[in-house]
């Protein structure tokens, strides 16, 4: 064969490619594919001088990654911000219509993909990069693991190709290969995802792509950020434009004018949502034309010219089998609904936080009880409401216990907090839980080490302090289950870089009382080391707008402790390295110099993506109410905190109101 023909049998596959995955009409059968396919790798092993890196076969990397480089976004990638009713829409319609001065606007709408948006550059028709959002401003190198991505063709084909294309998109995970991966996740003792949106964020972040291969991840396109060719005008044409390059675009969109138009697109989108293969969360709606976009621009953190519409969190019906209690790093005892299974909003559910004694007494959930579940923000399922009319007879209010039930030592009602606790500091699920933090993302973050890899370094004997992680050897990690060579490998290698971490994630790794990432933030900016923060008494640290008596004493008890100081001088031992971080600060902003508190669920950001934005624009969070306190943020299920800023006389935000502000 010539290189000709072999150049010719790639643009076939291409082709086959592009009729299976864009264009959902495949004119052969899966075998005469992997025949073909077949024949092709046979042929470049006969001439690997032939092979072109957009070969359909080039999809895997020989050999694991070091690490992720960070690529600087040359245009940004900002997230959208929410509405979540009609009358959001229209105040979002009315600003459009006042920015570009025009009654009559036409908007694209689009299904909101709940994945992990990724920017893709191609050069001269042949795929280069593939970056994660990250920040918005930089995100991470995840080339070869988007070049497994079957629909991904490594080679634009059409006419008129441009010389420069980056396309931002979306990676998921369809149901089905969710089942297929959790099930083989069972299979090999691992803990399962609790979504195909975490499946498939975990991952890209894999640094072998032979095993993010195996994943079977899918992509879609929507957007455009560097085109040489300038020549489009409008929104829903981009999705035509990028289909007639062999790039996959989202399957439901629409060109509408108006409210009503909007509103049959965003119901239609509604009733298909249980019966789609893959999760969504909503629509976008985006100001059509290209040039008014250009126009009216950005916020600091969101364009101006579109907005997501998020649907309400999915529920579900299911039975309560059981009421059991966790204890939490600090002791706080926290009652979970044990849940006859029941699928909701892409993941099965068997547990519901009822977050406290308090929360089960005012709603009345017994064991029995038939209960509608939901995932808040559809994320943390929790327990909505309970139907009464089908309550088994003879059935009683549940009660917290009065032992700890893992170390059996008496609780203790804390007064003036709805709060339970253990106050055994040598309790074994307080000392577990603390080590499960000091891992986890929000703390030292150690890649590749979850809960269950926790559990069983306990189990084995191999950690009782958090220091003894970095002790760790090959040997030590063989022995837990599912661990090979390159597991092995990938665990030092995430506990090897974990001992560089910003000053104020190492200050929350340690566990002091009462020490949230607001505080966490307030101490590191006040002490730029662990050796200042050790040296600061009460005095100095109430000093420190936002901190209260109670955290200035636990922060002083917990340095006047022995052990502890021992801990810390054994991690900078191992080699563990704060390092102080500056922040930046929009001084011009009105939060600039006031004090925030955070309470209940919201349910458009995490509590530690709200305190991100206030911090960014010069304010301050504290993890308690005081007379220092200019805002308490509520969301959902606010707790002790709202009664406390009521009694103060403090400005309460409800979460839109919040938004608004930013």
């Amino acid at each position: 064969m010539q290189q000709d023909e072999y150049k010719k049998l790639c643009q076939e596959i291409w082709e086959h490619n592009r009729r299976y995955y864009i264009e959902n009409a495949p004119t052969i059968s899966d075998e005469e594919f992997d025949a073909m396919l077949k024949h092709l790798i046979s042929l470049e092993k006969s001439h690997p001088e032939w092979i072109n890196p957009s070969s359909p076969s080039q999809r895997v990397n020989e050999s694991p990654l070091a690490s992720f480089a960070s690529v600087q976004h040359k245009v940004p990638m900002l997230s959208l911000a929410n509405t979540y009713s009609k009358d959001e829409i229209e105040d979002f319609l009315n600003r459009m219509h006042k920015l570009t001065g025009q009654k009559d606007i036409d908007f694209c709408c689009e299904i909101k993909m709940d994945g992990v948006a990724v920017s893709v550059r191609f050069e001269n028709g042949a795929y280069v990069r593939g970056v994660t959002r990250g920040d918005g401003k930089k995100g991470d190198d995840v080339t070869p693991n988007i070049r497994t991505i079957s629909a991904l063709p490594l080679q634009l084909y059409g006419k008129n190709i441009p010389e420069l294309l980056e396309v931002r998109g979306e990676v998921f995970m369809t149901h089905q290969a969710f089942q297929d991966s959790n099930q083989q996740r069972a299979k090999n003792d691992e803990v399962l995802w609790a979504n195909p949106r975490n499946a498939a964020a975990g991952s890209l972040k894999l640094l072998d792509s032979a095993e993010v291969a195996k994943r079977n991840l899918s992509i879609v396109f929507y957007g455009i950020a560097e085109n040489s060719n300038e020549n489009l005008t409008g929104q829903f044409e981009t999705h035509s434009y990028l289909k007639s390059f062999g790039l996959p675009t989202l399957p439901y969109k629409a060109k509408c004018r108006g409210m009503e138009e909007i509103w049959a697109f965003a119901e239609s989108i509604r009733e298909k949502r249980k019966k789609l293969p893959f999760d969504i969360d909503g629509i976008v709606i985006k100001l059509d034309d290209l040039k008014e976009q250009e126009n009216i621009g950005y916020t600091g953190k969101n364009p101006r010219w579109a907005v997501a519409y998020k649907f309400a969190a999915e529920q579900a019906v299911t039975k309560i089998n059981d009421i059991t209690v966790q204890i939490g790093r600090t002791g706080t005892l926290t009652p979970v609904a044990n849940l006859e299974p029941v699928f909701l909003a892409g993941s099965t559910i068997s547990r519901a936080t009822l977050h406290n004694e308090e929360e089960v007494e005012r709603k009345d959930i017994r064991i029995g009880d038939t209960v509608t579940i939901e995932k808040g923000g559809d994320v943390i399922p929790k327990v909505v409401n309970v139907h009464l009319a089908l309550r088994p007879h003879h059935t009683k209010p549940w009660r917290m216990p009065e032992q700890c039930p893992f170390c059996h030592s008496p609780v203790v009602r804390v007064p003036g907090e709805v709060a339970v606790r253990c106050q055994n500091p040598k309790c074994s699920e307080q000392q577990l839980r603390r080590l499960v933090y000091f891992t986890s993302k929000h703390a030292m973050d150690i890649d590749n080490m979850g809960e269950r890899v926790v559990e069983q370094l306990v189990e084995k004997g191999f950690l009782r302090n958090p220091s003894d992680i970095y002790k760790l050897t090959e040997s030590d990690i063989a022995q837990l289950d599912g661990f090979k060579e390159k597991s092995i490998q990938n665990l030092l290698q995430g506990i090897e870089q974990s001992k560089v971490v910003s000053l104020p994630r190492f200050i929350m790794a340690l566990g002091i009382k009462h020490v949230g990432a607001g505080v966490a933030d307030l101490l590191a900016a006040q002490a730029s080391t662990i050796e200042q923060l050790s040296k600061l008494t009460v005095e100095d640290l109430e000093n420190i707008p936002g901190i209260g008596p109670k955290v200035a004493n636990a922060v002083v008890e917990y340095f006047n402790d022995e052990e502890n100081k021992q801990e810390i001088d054994r991690l900078f031992h191992y080699g563990v390295k704060p390092q102080p971080v500056e922040a930046k600060k929009e001084i011009s902003h009105p939060f600039n110099g006031k004090t925030f508190v955070l309470t209940g669920t919201l349910q458009n950001l995490t509590r530690s993506a709200a305190a991100a934005l206030i911090k960014e624009r010069g304010g301050k969070v504290s993890d308690a109410v005081s007379k220092a306190t200019n805002y308490l943020v509520v969301g959902e299920d606010a707790g002790s905190k709202l009664d406390k800023a009521k009694k103060l006389g403090v400005q309460i935000l409800s979460e839109t109101e919040f938004t608004n502000l930013l």
